[in-house]
């Protein structure tokens, strides 16, 4: 693998030596000039971040271009150079990676979804297992064991959620799809491929009632009009699906779309009007109205049967997610044990331990998510389980003072990583065991790293790939108290 690569310049022809590093003969630049807004240089890449794009080095610096594959040698555009590191373009192929496949989505590198199309599978799981890897040595400074990914069973179709802005176009056609990379303009998408199929057809539908009701859609930029988002929600298991219609206010057309949807679509067996009239980027509103049957759907997972309400966390991959949890079982060793499940969600992590624990106590700040997380715990007849509906800092503080002491702590935080005084209060609790459950690598580092420092011994990691094709990845972690 080279370790610096040549610079080729329009206005100025580069200096060159070779190395040998034992992977093959390398260029390495010697003299050039510093670069530029526009400069043209062939680079090759050796890396990828976390974020997708990949890296390669020129003038001594670190150069960022989305789209490439390690192994790729490329004519790069140099679009913007700061104090330490560039971003680039592709503006030709030179040498293409092994690992490049052929993409087949059209919107792809348009809609600021999936960001590995143009690589193998296997070749995305290395770079997901490395990105865990980096995360925790280099941010945390942790040396735990890293066990093998564990990828999906499949990367096409396996998202159980969609949620999908609608806009109109200039010539006044209704379009679906998602936002381009960091930004609100709707890039329409016929069919996502990381969607069922059926989806594609309900959305399509919609849009189709949509025109014919005459129900006019929100314009972010003007604040204007009713038709905001679509979300669907289907259980991989009982195939039941909720379609959630995000409106900027109700009107009496909406009970017509609801009637048409449920009768084209037997298996939509509810339709819920999710109301949010303000200007934000937020998706859902906090007031939501039943129009067809029911609002939560009923599944499985992990052999527990749940229920899950519209603004319930729910893993999108539902067999990935089985893989991961039964990872988290198998670090927590339940049985006997009182556990608490924190940011727990509908329940499912606790839940899927409960029939080996000896308690469990779960705490979730959005009411419909512990109300469905009491329902899951009654319909299975768990009697051992407790959801209290609060701050997960606040219920680690109480039991941290008042106890009851857990034996085992499971974390299954947001994107932002645990807040320090959840921290502090698990290290008080002094559990024999704490299992964290993160989709962020970066923010579970540090987390660990702070437990770390503070009486537990970060054991062991596993990173699993719920979300293939895009920069996604999650990983489980075992800590144990010295």
């Amino acid at each position: 693998m080279w370790k610096y690569c040549g610079v080729e310049r329009k206005r100025q022809a580069p200096q060159f030596s070779m190395e040998r590093n034992g992977k093959g003969v390398g260029v390495i630049a010697v003299k050039a000039d510093k670069m530029k807004k526009n400069d043209i240089i062939n680079l090759e890449i050796t890396a990828l971040t976390s974020e997708g794009s990949g890296i390669g080095r020129a003038d001594g610096m670190a150069v960022f271009v989305p789209f490439t594959a390690v192994g790729d040698v490329i004519s790069c555009r140099i679009l913007k150079v700061l104090k330490s590191y560039a971003y680039g373009k592709i503006e030709q192929i030179i040498t293409p990676s092994p690992d490049r496949v052929n993409n087949d989505c059209t919107v792809f590198g348009k809609c600021g979804g999936c960001v590995y199309r143009h690589i193998s599978y296997q070749a995305e799981l290395a770079a997901k297992e490395q990105i865990v890897r980096d995360a925790f040595e280099r941010i945390g400074g942790l040396k735990p064991e890293f066990l093998s990914i564990c990828g999906s069973e499949s990367v096409d179709g396996y998202r159980n959620k969609l949620q999908m802005p609608l806009a109109r176009t200039d010539a006044g056609d209704i379009v679906s799809g998602l936002f381009s990379e960091r930004s609100h303009r709707v890039v329409p998408v016929e069919r996502c491929r990381l969607q069922p199929e059926r989806f594609s057809d309900m959305i399509a539908f919609i849009k189709e009632q949509i025109k014919a009701l005459k129900i006019s859609v929100y314009s972010e930029r003007e604040n204007q009009g009713v038709m905001r988002h679509i979300f669907l929600r289907r259980g991989h298991y009982s195939g039941e699906v909720c379609a959630v219609l995000v409106v900027k206010r109700k009107t009496p057309e909406m009970a017509k779309l609801a009637a048409a949807l449920t009768k084209r679509f037997p298996e939509i067996t509810g339709v819920v009007l999710n109301i949010n009239p303000d200007r934000t980027n937020v998706i859902l509103g906090e007031r939501e109205v039943l129009l067809a049957g029911k609002a939560e759907i009923a599944d499985t997972m992990c052999g527990v049967n749940i229920g899950i309400s519209p603004k319930s966390f729910y893993q999108v991959n539902t067999t990935a997610a089985e893989r991961l949890y039964g990872q988290a079982a198998e670090f927590a060793q339940p049985k006997g044990k009182t556990i608490l499940d924190l940011y727990c969600g509908a329940g499912t992590i606790g839940l899927s331990m409960a029939g080996q624990a000896a308690k469990i106590i779960g705490a979730e700040i959005v009411p419909e998510a512990v109300e469905n997380a009491k329902r899951n715990a009654m319909n299975n007849g768990f009697v051992n389980a407790e959801f209290i509906c609060a701050d997960a800092s606040t219920v680690a503080e109480e039991l941290a003072k008042n106890g009851p002491a857990p034996d085992i702590i499971v974390l299954d935080p947001p994107r932002k990583g645990c807040g320090a005084e959840t921290l502090s209060a698990c290290v008080k609790m002094a559990p024999e065991r704490i299992v964290m459950i993160s989709c962020n690598p970066a923010t579970a580092a540090r987390d660990c790293k702070f437990l770390a420092e503070n009486g537990y011994a970060v054991e062991r990691v596993r990173a699993f790939d719920l979300f293939p094709r895009t920069r996604h990845v999650e990983c489980v972690v075992l800590m144990t108290r010295l």
